[in-house]
């Protein structure tokens, strides 16, 4: 999913600045999986996706331009 515009179809500028910031790269993250239908990936983001998710979400969307997908359920 590389190259496409996360959370909410936003530009990447925008996108980056809200996965800098942990409250809104977790709401956001989980907010987007379930957006997705990914039920069991945006549980996961609630319960951890405050902590080591939101560094390797916020080198993702460095590297990647992309939130990191590692559950597709």
């Amino acid at each position: 999913m590389a190259g496409n515009k996360d959370y909410f179809g936003w530009d990447y500028v925008v996108s980056i600045i809200c996965a800098i910031i942990p409250v809104t790269s977790w709401i956001f993250g989980f907010v987007t999986r379930f957006q997705e239908g990914k039920i069991a990936a945006g549980i996961v983001r609630i319960f951890l996706g405050w902590n080591i998710v939101w560094i390797v979400d916020l080198v993702m969307m460095i590297v990647n331009k992309a939130i990191w997908r590692l559950i597709d359920a």
